[in-house]
């Protein structure tokens, strides 16, 4: 018969929950709030989320991580599902050290490295300023990784024998990839492009770095707003992009369960 959880361990639980979601419910809540500071509850009003869209920068910095995030989870997308497929086939040591590299190393190192590379690139060539171009090459880098993880984890979970039959049957490896191994990994590769895309839609030090002048996106745009003063429109625009990526994330979870708790 299993043991019942003690009191001290419920109360545990309860905190570390109390100090993940308490922060996140007080920004949702202040973005209701009908006043300029954050610093008491006056009342209820919708008039931050009004300007919030009348805001043509911010949507301007929307539009921006709209685009970067959908081009970059769909080029991430293609190369982490091969990535993935060859992990899983092929065994190589070198493989999955050069894919999972990005994930691994901190942001941080990886804004810097990546800007250094884009401003060698640009002082040989010319022609790869710093710009949207180079924030979507950047999401890639580090979002393949992340797709070719769960990509993998549902291969690992496929039964290999239907492929073996098919190609028993007369089936060519091409046929046999997109009749049976596919639909088997599909939930994976959908599961990977959601987390690719909220990963992107998100990232700011990366962005950061390789954003360049003139360029901006939701997280960065934020920022430069958070830097004079919090006000119920950052609050606003935090409890939307919150949403988005809870919504992302519970349809990841439902497409392919393995996907938030693979082990690689």
């Amino acid at each position: 018969m299993a043991k019942k959880p003690s009191w001290w361990l419920w109360a545990a639980a309860l905190f570390a929950y109390l100090f993940l979601y308490l922060p996140l419910f007080i920004v949702v809540l202040f973005s209701f709030n009908d006043s300029k500071l954050n610093a008491e509850w006056v009342g209820f009003t919708t008039h931050w989320y009004a300007q919030l869209f009348a805001n043509e920068k911010m949507l301007t910095a929307a539009g921006n991580s709209l685009m970067i995030g959908v081009v970059s989870s769909f080029c991430a997308t293609a190369l982490g599902t091969l990535a993935g497929i060859a992990m899983h086939k092929y065994r190589l040591r070198l493989l999955p050290f050069l894919v999972l590299t990005p994930i691994a190393i901190p942001e941080l190192l990886m804004g810097v490295s990546l800007v250094i590379f884009f401003v060698l690139v640009n002082q040989l060539i010319g022609i790869l300023e710093l710009g949207l171009v180079t924030i979507v090459l950047s999401h890639i880098a580090f979002c393949t990784g992340f797709v070719a993880i769960v990509v993998r984890a549902r291969m690992q979970g496929m039964d290999e024998s239907l492929v073996e039959a098919a190609r028993d049957l007369g089936a060519t490896p091409l046929q046999a990839f997109r009749l049976v191994t596919l639909p088997q990994i599909l939930p994976g590769i959908i599961a990977g492009a959601l987390m690719a895309f909220t990963l992107s839609i998100d990232d700011f030090v990366i962005t950061f770095f390789t954003a360049g002048a003139g360029t901006s996106t939701l997280p960065l745009e934020i920022y430069s707003m958070i830097k004079i003063a919090v006000t119920p429109e950052v609050n606003a625009v935090s409890s939307l992009l919150m949403l988005l990526t809870l919504v992302l994330i519970v349809i990841a979870s439902r497409v392919s369960p393995s996907a938030l708790r693979t082990n690689g």
